[in-house]
């Protein structure tokens, strides 16, 4: 029997190529795949409101007898027709237009249009509304509909789009949906069939709750956003099933390395640390490879964690490989896993884009034939002529600045091509239990949810950049008495050019109006021996103040900086200002961090630094950005490549993450409906989960 996605959209009336082609860029080919781009919301076009009771900002139909038609000549040339009822007038204004719809407007022509209200020159007026002249007779009440609105394209006008997927649901009655759902979840979770649901969603009846429509919580909605998560959970796990198609080396370790490492540490692991650690040790020692994703917050003590995962590895013979997204901050995990490592006879080896020549030929003959036991870089770890010797674990920092695919490409380079190798996946961005069970449905997650002793809450003080001057006494001061401090400045621009410029103009004027301190500057255009050389200054003491960009975002460990002043912070998001943060407070005494925005405040902004001044907790700090800037802000858009709902919000569909992360590996055996449900909601974007 035929089926949907089997119908080309061409069948329908008035689709030529030249629409086929423009709703391709929607992904839409299939009568299918036009039923399943669904309305993101709907209009209430039920009723005619009175022009007399109007107010500006209403979104309303009206209908009325045009009075007068008018070429308005100001700035932008614009037709102006003004429409009467029994209760007042409004003008409609359109400043795209010709002859032939401007003759449309004879005076006396019956009009029905929808629109928001605005003020204009005339009174209030409707810009470029959607009409009809001469129209047929309102539905009664009893019949009337909401009016869905749907994603659009460049070139396609909504009431077309309206028009086609109106065509589209008609063939539902010939053609339903297959239902890849097993009738159990339909039953425990009352759930209408596929087929009903997106028909009502099309073309809700009159009878349908207005409320719940507009709300999105429509039993016929849920049903829909439900499949949608399900779809991305299964696609996760489909990542999942596909690593661990192929074996991993049980790490089983010998000798002594790990406690010989644990001695000579100035501190005791956490309790968080430790359960986190032993987690890992059991996954290590398993024949499949390891999946799991270590969060912490600022400080929390991740490194030390891998470090030990690596010992284990080691110890049992075999190599490990640490890729961090910039080099700074491989940088930073190279110096401390020296400083660590090297005392226990381990050689390191190092490998980044910038590592050219005989250095990059020594990297690479030192992990072929097995002499270097862990490589630390960027991404060029994972270019295909890196070849290691027996490598069987993977660290990976800062995940969401990775996409899924580049976790996959990993597969390849495990020992002998043939073994997968373990990876543990590290971040410093918290991210809310309920984006975590969504976007990382591939891997098991340990969170190290406790600060080692000592460390002192930082206080949070936000300014306007008017008080400048005070923020550069307090920098002074601070100095002064011993301590050091960063300058971060941000720009709302991309370019790194513009950044660069920025921090240079900065670190100039602050060493003229502090002449006494010892100032460095490190921006990302900087060579990667010259950042080294300003961090280990600053490190060392040898510099009172750090100029920078965001690069220092992560990693950057410097106990004696008590003092963070952030510019603009209002232009980062919370996780990035969490982060930046957290680069004070790695010491005994009291540490600050001061923000100092460029006034006027959005309500949004304000909320965020608000928050940023309410809490030191990153979880709590997760869950306010995904309350604020939605999941593909929170995670970066690396990860939510293929998180882009058509359906689906995070915040108000979170009663259904946890059912689905529930049902998603009881429907991992029936191969053709995950396939099916992927196939049907993420469509083309499956490739994330292909090597």
């Amino acid at each position: 029997m035929m089926a949907l996605d089997d119908i080309p959209v061409t069948q329908l009336k008035g689709v030529g190529n030249a629409l086929a082609e423009k709703l391709g860029k929607l992904g839409i080919a299939s009568l299918q795949d036009l039923l399943f781009h669904l309305p993101h919301r709907y209009e209430d076009r039920t009723r005619i409101t009175a022009m007399g009771s109007l107010r500006i900002g209403d979104v309303a139909v009206v209908e009325g007898e045009v009075m007068k038609t008018d070429i308005v000549m100001g700035r932008r040339r614009s037709l102006q027709v003004t429409l009467k009822d029994h209760s007042g007038f409004v003008s409609l204004r359109f400043f795209h237009f010709n002859a032939a719809q401007k003759n449309q407007f004879a005076d006396g022509t019956q009009v029905r249009c929808f629109g928001e209200v605005r003020a204009g020159r005339s009174g209030y007026e409707l810009y470029h509304p959607e009409y009809q002249t001469h129209p047929t007779p309102m539905a009664d009440e009893g019949s009337a509909t909401l009016t869905p609105v749907y994603p659009l394209t460049e070139g396609i006008q909504q009431p077309r789009v309206r028009a086609l997927c109106q065509q589209a649901v008609a063939y539902l009655k010939r053609y339903p949906i297959y239902d890849w759902l097993p009738p159990w979840v339909l039953v425990d979770y009352q759930l209408p069939t596929i087929t009903a649901a997106v028909e009502l969603v099309h073309s809700p009846p009159a009878s349908a709750s207005v409320a719940q429509l507009l709300e999105g919580r429509h039993p016929a909605q849920e049903r829909l956003v439900m499949e949608e998560l399900l779809a991305h959970q299964l696609s996760l796990l489909q990542v999942r099933e596909q690593i661990q198609t192929r074996q991993a080396l049980p790490l089983l370790p010998q000798g002594d390395l790990s406690e010989r490492f644990l001695e000579s540490l100035p501190f005791r692991l956490t309790g968080a640390q430790r359960q986190v650690l032993q987690e890992i040790r059991q996954d290590l020692t398993q024949p499949l490879p390891m999946l799991r994703l270590v969060q912490g917050d600022v400080g929390s003590g991740k490194t030390v964690v891998a470090a030990l995962a690596a010992l284990q590895a080691i110890s049992a013979g075999t190599q490990v490989a640490l890729m961090a997204p910039t080099e700074i901050l491989a940088e930073q995990h190279y110096q401390n896993f020296c400083a660590w490592l090297a005392p226990l006879g381990i050689q390191l080896t190092w490998l980044t884009g910038k590592v050219k020549g005989k250095a990059r030929a020594q990297a690479m003959a030192a992990l072929s034939s097995g002499a270097a036991g862990i490589a630390i870089g960027t991404h060029a770890l994972f270019q295909n002529d890196v070849a290691f010797d027996r490598l069987a674990l993977v660290i990976i920092d800062e995940q969401h600045r990775f996409g899924v695919h580049q976790r996959l490409a990993l597969r390849e380079k495990g020992a002998a091509g043939a073994l997968a190798p373990h990876q543990l996946i590290m971040t410093a961005t918290p991210i809310p239990r309920t984006l975590a069970m969504s976007a990382y449905a591939d891997l098991d997650t340990s969170v190290i949810d406790e600060l080692p002793p000592g460390r002192k809450p930082i206080e949070t003080i936000v300014v306007p950049d008017g008080r400048r001057d005070d923020v550069v006494e307090r920098v002074r001061n601070a100095c002064q008495a011993g301590r050091q401090a960063y300058w971060v400045c941000t720009l709302i621009e991309e370019s790194e050019v513009l950044q660069c410029q920025a921090a240079e103009v900065s670190a100039t004027e602050l060493a003229e109006r502090l002449p006494n301190l010892r100032i460095g500057l490190v921006h990302g255009r900087l060579k990667s021996q010259e950042k080294a050389e300003v961090m280990a200054q600053f490190k060392s003491g040898a510099l009172d103040l750090l100029v920078a960009t965001t690069v220092i975002e992560v990693g950057v460990d410097v106990p004696n900086a008590s003092l963070i002043i952030i510019e603009n912070p209002e232009r980062l998001g919370l996780a990035q200002l969490h982060q930046l943060r957290g680069r004070v407070g790695r010491g005994e005494q009291a540490s600050y961090c001061v923000l100092m925005y460029h006034p006027p405040l959005s309500l949004n902004s304000k909320a965020r630094l608000q928050a940023l001044r309410d809490s030191q907790d990153g979880f709590v700090i997760a869950e306010k950005d995904l309350e604020l800037r939605g999941p593909g802000e929170v995670l970066g858009t690396r990860q939510t490549g293929m998180m882009q709902f058509r359906l689906a919000d995070f915040e108000r569909d979170q009663h259904w993450i946890e059912v689905v992360r529930e049902i998603a590996p009881r429907l991992m055996g029936n191969k053709v409906a995950v396939q099916g449900l992927v196939r049907r909601w993420l469509g083309e974007k499956t490739r994330y989960g292909e090597v």
